[in-house]
């Protein structure tokens, strides 16, 4: 790390790049309604598709980036993939229908691949072991309060300037960051230390991931996950609005939802080496399956809306506090067995869980009629299958510690 930045300045400069993602998912929920009504007011659930193809341009980018930053350095692909991002975001403030603005959030997801995983790549270039993980800890303590005031800053925007406006947001947030770090921060990546972009290496390494049980389970596992968390984000403002009329107290019940669920990767972190993380995992989807049993439940009787409405606030509550109890434990199942291909196996794992995450999570989007009905269900399931996925690897690392060593 350049002597002339101190370590308070780097965990923020790199918490703001790393919430480059938060911010440009969560800062969009509060613009639905207005999107809706100017550019589709005949097929609204269309709309949704801004958030899970932002998701699947992201998920798809995470596949290249990390390998091509190996191979050119990490600032170039930092400055490349911020490009991107402000190129779509301009075209999407300049968008004239529904069909332009999906494709700039697809293309705006690939750009803002970079700040996911390069920010990533930064921190271990620089540091490793429990320095690491310490660093990491304050990168991602800064990130929770993100989502908390991203819909916040949204419904600001919008009351201000109106919906395109939260797209020159998106402009002016990444030029800050991409600028701070290509001028405070040296590149981290020597030359002697890169490594030439190969796609026979990624093909390769995709094979071996596909290939090894407990990783392909675990990726399996990680893309339900996702796809809960995607089927929430895309359907939770319509639901607020259409459902419960309660578009003014999203953003402010959202972000308190964010600040709780932040706290879960703590207790994650307090309790992970006296409990396991299978047993953590397997518990926090199993909840997951009943509460969404309650909220379909819920749907069919239709209590008084009041009632409703506590009841589906609870339940989105547990949707995103599951995140802290499951997401690093899974990973870190996944990437177990590919200790010597760490960097490039990270990229493939998150690009397979995110990509297949966002596939599974559109139809129950345009499944949308009103009610939480259709996400509950979907939920329902995704959650059912991912614990049948978890009894599978308790099957598959049983195995192994049975077989004989050779």
């Amino acid at each position: 790390m350049s002597a002339r930045i101190s370590r308070v300045e780097f965990v923020a400069m790199m918490a703001m790049s790393f919430a480059t993602i938060a911010i440009t998912i969560d800062a969009m929920l509060p613009a639905v309604p207005e999107i809706t009504e100017t550019l589709s007011p005949n097929e609204p659930n269309k709309v949704q598709l801004i958030i899970t193809l932002f998701m699947l341009g992201m998920g798809l980018g995470t596949l290249f980036v990390g390998p091509i930053s190996d191979a050119v350095g990490r600032k170039p692909v930092i400055l490349g993939g911020a490009a991107l991002y402000i190129a779509s975001a301009l075209v999407a403030w300049q968008s004239r229908s529904l069909e332009v603005l999906l494709i700039a959030r697809f293309f705006q997801g690939m750009g803002a691949s970079g700040p996911r995983v390069v920010t990533l790549a930064v921190v271990r270039d620089l540091f490793d072991g429990r320095d690491m993980a310490r660093i990491m800890s304050f990168v991602l303590t800064v990130f929770t309060l993100v989502p908390a005031i991203a819909p916040l800053m949204g419904s600001g925007i919008i009351a201000l300037a109106g919906w395109r406006a939260i797209f020159l947001a998106f402009v002016l947030f990444s030029v800050i960051s991409t600028a701070w770090i290509l001028l405070r921060l040296d590149e981290p990546l020597e030359p002697a230390r890169r490594r030439p972009f190969r796609a026979s290496s990624i093909l390769s390494a995709v094979k071996e991931v596909i290939s090894t049980p407990e990783v392909r389970v675990s990726i399996g596992v990680q893309a339900l996950i996702f796809g809960m968390m995607f089927s929430m984000l895309s359907s939770v403002q319509m639901i607020y609005d259409l459902r419960f009329g309660h578009n003014d107290l999203f953003p402010w019940i959202f972000g308190g939802i964010a600040l709780l669920a932040g706290c879960s990767s703590m207790i994650n972190a307090a309790i992970v080496m006296k409990i396991g993380m299978r047993t953590i995992v397997t518990a926090a989807l199993s909840t997951q399956v009943c509460a969404s049993a309650i909220m379909i439940v819920t749907c069919l009787l239709t209590p008084p809306d009041t009632v409703f409405f506590v009841i589906f606030v609870c339940w989105q509550a547990t949707v995103f506090l599951q995140l802290g109890f499951t997401m690093g434990n899974i990973n870190a199942f996944a990437m177990e067995p590919m200790g010597h291909i760490a960097g490039l196996a990270a990229s493939i794992i998150a690009a397979i869980g995110t990509v297949i995450g966002v596939v599974i999570a559109i139809p129950v989007g345009l499944a949308f009629d009103g009610t939480p009905l259709p996400l509950a269900g979907g939920i329902f399931v995704f959650a059912v299958l991912a614990v049948l996925l978890m009894r599978r690897l308790r099957h598959i690392h049983r195995k192994r510690a049975e077989a004989p060593a050779e």
